[in-house]
């Protein structure tokens, strides 16, 4: 079974852009990487997409092969499969763990999520989140409006019964 990203916090970016990746997604990272042997580091994408996007998405080399492979059985030429392949391919770089366990985000990311001292991660499953900390708390006010709208003691694991893709 493959290992999935859990949990969140929030890290110290220096002035050069270094932020250290939380110890238990560096184990995650290392298994979805099919190049990774000891003594090599781990390689991820990293998504950041266009202006709509306040956020980074970190996928491991073997989640990012999956949504290539789905981006490839979509029609050549059509507006759905130029929209991912510029999302997903053009709007992404490759990104190493150093030996220290931090990358290097570019300037160009940190400006574009507006991060300076403190980069927030969050985990979803086969992904990462990299937010700027006060970014993530406005854009959560969605996931909260879904949880206020359920009844009054209801079950929060009862979103998982209604149907995938949701």
């Amino acid at each position: 079974m493959v290992r999935r990203f859990r949990g969140e916090g929030t890290q110290k970016v220096d002035a050069k852009g270094r932020v250290s990746i939380p110890a238990n997604y560096r184990a995650v990272l290392r298994d979805g990487d099919p190049n990774w042997s000891e003594g090599k580091l781990p390689e991820f994408i990293i998504v950041y997409g266009d202006e709509r996007r306040d956020f980074l998405e970190c996928f491991t080399i073997d989640a990012a092969n999956e949504v290539d492979e789905k981006i490839a059985r979509l029609a050549r030429g059509s507006a759905k499969r130029r929209a991912m392949e510029t999302l997903f391919n053009g709007q992404s770089l490759d990104a190493t763990v150093d030996d220290t366990g931090r990358i290097v985000l570019p300037a160009k990311l940190r400006e574009k999520i507006k991060i300076e001292g403190e980069a927030y991660f969050i985990a979803m499953g086969d992904t990462f989140q990299i937010w700027k900390p006060e970014a993530f708390d406005a854009a959560e006010s969605a996931v909260d409006d879904l949880l206020d709208s359920m009844p009054q003691g209801a079950d929060i694991w009862t979103l998982l019964e209604d149907g995938e893709g949701e």
